[in-house]
């Protein structure tokens, strides 16, 4: 068999088909695939001209008419895209200067608020209701946190050993020696950053306590007379004249996974008989090679299955400008103003038709509101980490997102996926500019849906949260560390966003938002110092002499203190408010049935079970989020770089990597403290035995072996397991299915299979006007690729010989004209395997 012959069998076609092709050489081959007859005046462009031809015998049903077209230079391209309209949409500059703010107003400028500047006087009064109710509930959230906080730091002071505040007088200790004026002050000095420290602690949790409290009640009563689903019946038809486009925003994820679950919200959307007010957009920030070509195939092959010409849509960017948000903002530049709304999804999002076509009768209903965010829910994973959090999401999280529209009502929060925003105001009001200045909280803003949300308000738009919409679905990380990784990022961005705490305009609510950001890690950090000083203070009490007489004619000394039952009803009462949430959780659940839970006894059980997984995790978090606070401020890049795995379990080596220094630091700790005091370790046992445990917890809870097996015993059941909806059940089907007929090593098969390199040159994006300086590029990219092997031709090098149609149709015709010369890729070709399920016969 020569090489002709083999390159015609490489193609989908029948005997026949095959038969009636030239078998003397490629060229020849792809002269006649050229429906058109084009000649090229190099032999290694030929393959140019049947690229038409290949996709049609590869994917005849994915092609709609006119989609393939002609760039500039006459090159087949396939239009994934609908045609560009473009629309400007510009960031404003950050003002940070609350100086300057104040100056203004003093001359009598800029004196209403802009979050008002846009409605009408009606509109004003119309929202003033809900408005002057969000204020009071939020002014009545203030006064329960702090009275709470008060009360618990004034205990907190009586039980402290040290009780001799009022005796101390630096201008009498001036006079004495320096080491004992330290160390008479050294337990107060502990004593003060414990209590600061409390403070800050314990108001972080009464908060969140008195969130959870409030959703509970929200729930248990089921009337929410300001719940925006209320607002509609559910049945009204979608007013043709507003379009949703869905987009989802990927970069380099697992496309077999994405596409899945997206072809299952998209027929879900079509069994609502609402297909025609909704388009798709997959907006790819890919820079993996065989990544993006994966997704081009699976592009081809969604279109095929669901019937989705002119409705599903693909694009990779070549330029990836501020990540996530610069690909959103680049979706509404060129096609934002065909569509009155858009459905954010995130690569792992699932959504019903019935949520999206609510959503859009919310959109209708209010027109006031600039962003609707579901409440995702989540499911679909197996390892018992991720078994535990989505129990514990599916749980606790309908309290506290309840408590959350309790307390905001209209300025609320958006999570930056599975929420509906109104196209116009996001694209007038929502750009976001870099912060000014240099450093690590500089530059590019990371975590955007927090910013975009205070953006959206500050323009006058309502930003609420749908918490009672069903049909709303995402996935949580399969581990422990894969969850630290994405925690990493986000620590990062919610310190860069509190430097817009003070940006003009402003709504107070969005301004704590971003400072409830910033608490998710720095709570860790000062954790970690409350304990550290406890422990300080331990060891000065167990080891140095007290100092009795703090004046010099002090008549009585100052003897150390000791309450315990002070010390347990303050510890108790922390104890509450950090786990009533989770009992009235499971009483929420005891009242309304147990059923989809596992039962009474096995919820019940997955509840207690949860808890004592959530007390070991919880200082393993405290010291990763602690490193992830504290190189954020130094400016020092975390590197974390995994080992390749087949599955989502954590190996035994990276997790001692990871967690070797929390095994240290608590067996160091617990020695020490049993040395120095064992009634101490009894109060730190929790703390100090999780971080010792830490690598074991993290490889075990990582198994998904473990998962199934609790799933078998129906602990941590969710109601998305017991009863999977029809989108979830269609997801797994598919995932299967695209598992099944996985194409890897994509570029591979982009440079050699006639088909796969059809897509790849059709779908290239650099499609540049023909100059001998591009040419010569052209030429050296292609001579350099072909001398090395292709295991030392890097990822970038890759990824810039697949943008451009040409070198792409020149590499396909010179490993196939001539695989004795460049033998090495030829090798290696045939060292791969192509899924025989990736590329449908004839």
């Amino acid at each position: 068999m020569n090489k002709t012959t083999e390159y015609i069998d490489a193609m989908p076609l029948s005997d026949i088909e095959k038969a009636a092709l030239p078998k003397t050489d490629i060229r020849a081959v792809h002269q006649a695939l050229d429906a058109e007859h084009r000649t090229y005046s190099r032999e290694d462009d030929s393959p140019q001209g049947s690229v038409k031809a290949r996709l049609q015998q590869a994917w005849p049903d994915s092609l709609a008419k006119e989609q393939l077209i002609k760039d500039d230079e006459g090159r087949d391209q396939l239009q994934a895209m609908p045609k560009a309209t473009r629309t400007s949409m510009f960031p404003d500059p950050w003002r940070t200067n609350p100086v300057g703010r104040f100056w203004d107003r003093l001359r009598g400028r800029d004196v209403t608020p802009r979050y008002l500047s846009r409605l009408t006087k009606e509109e004003q009064e119309s929202e003033q209701k809900w408005r002057t109710v969000g204020t009071i509930r939020r002014y009545t959230l203030l006064i329960l946190t702090l009275a709470q906080t008060i009360v618990a730091t004034w205990y907190m002071k009586t039980i402290l050993p040290y009780q001799g505040w009022a005796f101390i007088n630096p201008v009498d200790m001036m006079g004495q020696d320096l080491w004992v004026s330290f160390m008479q002050l050294l337990p107060y000095m502990l004593q003060t950053g414990i209590l600061i420290l409390f403070a800050v602690l314990f108001c972080w949790v009464s908060a969140g306590f008195w969130t959870a409290l409030m959703g509970f009640l929200q729930l248990l009563i089921g009337r929410d007379k300001y719940s925006i689903s209320a607002s509609t019946v559910g049945d009204e038809p979608l007013n043709p004249e507003h379009r949703t486009a869905l987009i989802m925003p990927i970069c380099n994820e697992d496309v077999d996974r994405v596409f899945a679950g997206l072809r299952a919200t998209w027929e879900s959307v079509k069994a609502t008989g609402n297909a025609e007010h909704f388009d798709v957009y997959i907006l790819s920030d890919s820079y993996n090679p065989d990544i993006c070509v994966a997704e081009q195939k699976a592009w081809m092959e969604l279109i095929a299955e669901v019937q989705g010409e002119g409705q599903i849509f693909y694009r990779r960017r070549r330029r990836r400008v501020k990540r996530k948000s610069g690909n959103i903002d680049d979706f509404c530049r060129r096609w934002g103003n065909q569509y009155s709304y858009m459905v954010v999804l995130d690569a792992d999002s699932v959504m019903s038709g019935d949520c999206l076509s609510g959503l859009v009768r919310l959109m209708e209903a209010n027109p006031n509101a600039g962003i609707i965010q579901s409440s995702p829910k989540a499911s679909g994973m197996d390892t018992l980490y991720a078994r535990c959090q989505q129990f514990a999401t599916r749980v606790y999280g309908p309290l506290f997102t309840a408590g959350l529209h309790f307390w905001q009502l209209g300025e609320s929060h958006y999570w930056g996926h599975n929420a509906i925003i109104r196209v116009k105001p996001f694209i007038e009001h929502c750009a976001l500019a870099p912060l000014p200045g240099e450093g690590s909280f500089a530059g590019s803003i990371l975590s955007h849906d927090f910013v975009e949300a205070a953006l959206m308000r500050r323009a006058g738009w309502g930003v609420w949260i749908a918490y009672d919409l069903p049909g709303s679905y995402e996935e949580l990380p399969p581990n422990l560390l894969d969850e630290l990784k994405r925690d990493r990022r986000w620590c990062h961005g919610n310190l860069m966003n509190f430097r817009l705490f003070l940006v003009k305009g402003m709504h107070p609510v969005h301004r704590a938002v971003f400072l409830t950001g910033v608490m998710s890690y720095l709570s860790a950090p000062l954790w970690f110092m409350f304990l550290a000083l406890s422990t300080a203070l331990q060891v000065v009490h167990a080891l140095t002499e007290p100092q009795y007489f703090l004046q010099p004619r002090q008549l009585f000394p100052v003897w150390p203190q000791w309450r315990p039952e002070l010390a347990i009803a303050l510890f108790a009462s922390t104890m509450v408010l950090l786990f009533l949430p989770k009992l009235l959780s499971i009483l929420l659940i005891w009242c309304k049935g147990t059923k989809e839970y596992g039962g009474f006894i096995r919820v019940t059980l997955s509840l207690l079970l949860e808890v004592l997984f959530s007390v070991l995790l919880a200082p393993v978090r405290m010291l990763f989020h602690t490193v992830f606070v504290v190189s954020a401020f130094l400016g020092w890049e975390v590197v974390w770089n995994s080992p390749q795995r087949d599955d989502d379990s954590t190996p035994w080596g990276e997790a001692f990597m990871r967690h070797g220094s929390q095994l240290l630091l608590g067996l160091v700790w617990a020695v020490g403290m049993a040395w120095l005091d064992l009634r101490f370790l009894f109060w730190l046992a929790p703390i100090v035995f999780s971080l010792i445990l830490s690598p074991f917890v993290s490889v075990i809870s990582s198994r998904s072996t473990v998962g199934l097996r609790t799933k078998r015993w129906k602990l941590f059941l969710i109601p998305e397991e017991y009863s999977p909806p029809q989108v979830l059940v269609d997801t797994d089907t598919y995932l299967v299915m695209n598992r099944n007929r996985t194409l890897d090593d994509g570029f591979m098969h982009a440079v050699f299979n006639p088909s796969f390199n059809a897509l790849a040159t059709a779908m290239a994006t650099a499609r540049h006007r023909v100059s001998n300086v591009l040419e010569i590029a052209r030429d050296r990219h292609v001579e350099q690729a072909l001398n090395e092997t292709p295991e030392k031709l890097n990822r970038d090098r890759r990824l810039v010989l697949l943008s451009d149609p040409v070198t792409m149709a020149r590499l396909h015709y010179r490993v196939w004209n001539s695989p004795d010369k460049y033998s090495s890729w030829v090798n290696y070709y045939q060292g791969l395997t192509l899924n025989p399920l990736a590329l449908r016969k004839k």
